[in-house]
């Protein structure tokens, strides 16, 4: 439609042994979706960071949820001076934090993460759609946010966070299972490749592939993939 694309993301190093990669993904009926969607991915990451410089374990559920309503009172605050409400910044957000051996998984919404064991992909947040057609849920709703933590030992050695856009070609709903044959030949490059961190060659070819028309004729919505291999 030639508009500005709702989704955000991020991936940074927070600790010299944790890694931290958040998707967000702006409402398309919110004014300010894509601003929303901007500050839920730069407050937590901004979060964890801090947290990380003072602490060697993974922040409880209780901390994480503080961080939750003071980004819901930020949301609110700006979208005051806007003049607007804070519902005009909804967003969603899926969250992957790697600390040593640890996972930590957060998710609002229907993003999703997966990821892969012994050669097999899973479903680790699915998709949470709301109670009518086309809905979900944000991280401004009222009166609570609707906030999923999921912690497990590290066994896997790939993941992947993506926006509902890929979710047509992603996951199979039948069956609850990612696709694997569409993952398998994403990971395989980021497997194969020598180099750690940022891989901007890699990435510079899934943004050609996202955005080709092959790929937009099945879906018509923003597209965001973040791709992580431990091997």
């Amino acid at each position: 439609m030639g508009t500005r694309k709702q989704d955000a993301f991020s991936v940074m190093r927070v600790h010299p042994d944790a890694m931290c990669a958040i998707v967000s993904d702006g409402a398309g009926s919110a004014s300010h979706g894509r601003q929303g969607a901007a500050l839920v991915c730069r407050t937590l990451l901004v979060d964890f960071r801090n947290w990380f410089k003072q602490h060697e374990v993974l922040p409880g559920d209780e901390t994480i949820m503080c961080w939750i309503d003071h980004l819901r009172d930020h949301l609110s605050m700006v979208a005051q001076k806007r003049g607007v409400t804070r519902r005009q910044f909804a967003a969603t957000l899926v969250m992957l934090v790697v600390f040593k051996d640890q996972v930590l998984a957060l998710q609002i919404g229907d993003s999703a993460l997966v990821a892969r064991k012994a050669g097999v992909w899973e479903a680790i947040c699915w998709p949470e759609n709301g109670e009518f057609a086309s809905t979900t849920y944000f991280v401004t709703d009222d009166p609570e946010v609707r906030l999923h933590t999921y912690r497990f030992d590290r066994e896997h050695d790939a993941f992947a966070l993506f926006s509902d856009g890929l979710e047509s070609v992603a996951l199979e709903q039948a069956t609850l299972q990612p696709f694997a044959r569409f993952f398998d030949p994403m990971i395989k490059p980021v497997d194969q490749a020598r180099a750690d961190g940022r891989l901007a060659e890699l990435s510079d070819a899934l943004a050609r592939y996202l955005q080709s028309p092959s790929l937009c004729e099945r879906t018509d919505d923003d597209k965001t993939l973040i791709l992580v291999s431990y091997r």
